[in-house]
């Protein structure tokens, strides 16, 4: 498959809605991830590594089109007035170029909106860090894609070795855009709106001798399928957490680190898997911190995205997972017993009926006024104590121009939580970036010090 035809020409209904509450600055839905190099990457193998990438990866120069009356979810369109000098930029560390100099430096930058009229990425090559280091931080908006999709786009964009040999090849040549018009948008956007609607039908039609053949079963599933749409769309507006309940737009980033050999053999003893232990270790870390706070709590709400997206041969472009967002108890001592009980919690959770029809909602979520669907999810996800996140990367070692890279931390959006605790694996270790509001969490030091807590807790059990 052409890497070209791994990308989607309109956005799904569901990135669709993620891009149209951005109306509410809180939840916006900006991905950041910070690449430690050991060294400054070539300028000019990078410039030439991102010019090849332009051609692989087209939704690096595409801009989002949204038609008029908001007829279909928007467009990608090639922007005519592309400027990589505006999305690769070079800068010098602040201070003495120390790790936490690197963080302090980064979360701004997650903190800026992006430049609608303009494609939703980022990339910033940090220099001068200590011992002659330096960083790539990533910016990049979710609707381009998901963690996951994001993995399989940067590996485009590095070597499997420091000089790499041999000739990539003559680059493509692009061809000039035209900008299209509103009447071109909203004929597309028609269009599409006629051929889904067709769809629908078609299906409907198909499954309808199985219906009337099952009538209770069908009766049945429908029943639980309510139920289940209800507990998904459920508003929570009131975090669990007594303590961590303010909000605002800011961000504060710190990281951890644990060997992925121990993770997993501490999932092993307690028969659950890798994200079981991950989610278990950031209970018992929020535990601990509630109780150093004199404030113990139960649990905490969690919202996790649970992916969809096929084992190869999918979209590149877009995002392929469900939100599932659920209490999940703190208070369980044992971390055996509490990596087993959230295995079997979130098994419950991906066989929620609900999630097969999260692109459905959101289609009809996108017919109201953007103001209504922005208050709604508002109420839904700023209920939300912490979110986790569990990306599968490179277990291998991967160069940038020159550059090794020695760790890959990315640092998910809050979305209204308190915090975003995201690991992204790499080589034989598990690494963590963990975003917090400081507004809910004004003791980050200490937040994240209740968190190494809680992992090296885990760490202990393999």
């Amino acid at each position: 498959m052409a890497e070209g035809s791994r990308f989607e020409r309109r956005m799904s209904d569901s990135d669709a809605l993620m891009w149209a509450i951005e109306k509410d600055p809180l939840l916006r839905s900006t991905i950041t991830a910070v690449a430690l190099l050991d060294q400054a990457p070539d300028h000019d193998r990078l410039l030439a590594k991102l010019e090849r990438g332009l051609r692989m990866i087209p939704r690096l120069r595409q801009r989002v089109a949204s038609p008029p009356f908001r007829v279909a979810p928007p467009q990608w369109v090639v922007d005519p007035r592309f400027d990589l000098t505006y999305h690769l930029r070079f800068v010098r560390a602040p201070g003495d170029g120390a790790l936490r100099d690197l963080l302090d430096l980064t979360a701004p930058l997650a903190m800026q909106g992006f430049d609608r009229a303009r494609p939703l990425w980022e990339f910033t090559v940090v220099e001068g860090l200590a011992e002659g280091r330096a960083a790539l931080v990533q910016k990049v908006h979710h609707s381009v894609t998901d963690g996951v999709g994001g993995i399989e786009l940067a590996l485009m964009l590095l070597d499997t070795e420091r000089s790499p040999s041999g000739d990539p090849g003559p680059l493509e040549e692009l061809t000039p855009a035209e900008e299209p018009t509103a009447v071109d948008l909203l004929r597309e956007g028609l269009e599409h709106v006629r051929r889904r609607q067709l769809g629908i039908a078609r299906r409907t039609l198909a499954r309808a001798p199985g219906v009337a053949r099952d009538v209770p079963g069908t009766v049945r599933g429908t029943a639980e399928t309510v139920q289940s749409l209800a507990r998904l769309l459920s508003p929570a507006t009131t975090p669990l957490s007594p303590i961590m309940t303010g909000r605002s737009l800011s961000m504060r980033f710190d990281l951890l680190t644990m060997p992925l050999a121990e993770a997993k053999a501490a999932a092993k003893k307690a028969g659950a898997k890798l994200n079981d232990a991950f989610v278990a270790a950031v209970a018992g870390g929020l535990a601990r911190y509630h109780d150093r706070h004199g404030a113990p709590v139960e649990s905490l709400r969690m919202t996790m995205p649970i992916s969809i997206r096929p084992a190869e041969g999918s979209s590149l472009g877009g995002n392929q997972f469900v939100p599932a967002r659920f209490p999940v108890p703190v208070d369980i001592v044992d971390p055996v017993q509490r990596m087993r009980t959230i295995r079997d919690l979130v098994a419950r959770q991906r066989a929620e009926p609900a999630l097969a029809f999260t692109d459905a909602i959101a289609g009809v979520l996108n017919r109201l006024p953007t103001s209504t669907v922005t208050s709604l999810f508002g109420g839904m996800l700023k209920g939300v104590d912490f979110v986790t996140t569990n990306v599968p990367g490179a277990p291998f070692p991967v160069y940038l121009a020159g550059a090794k890279v020695e760790g890959n931390f990315a640092f998910a959006p809050l979305s209204g939580s308190a915090a975003n605790i995201a690991l992204l694996s790499y080589l034989d270790e598990l690494q963590i970036g963990i975003n917090t509001d400081p507004a809910a969490v004004p003791d980050a030091d200490v937040f994240v010090a209740c968190l190494e807590e809680g992992f090296e807790e885990i760490r202990k059990v393999a």
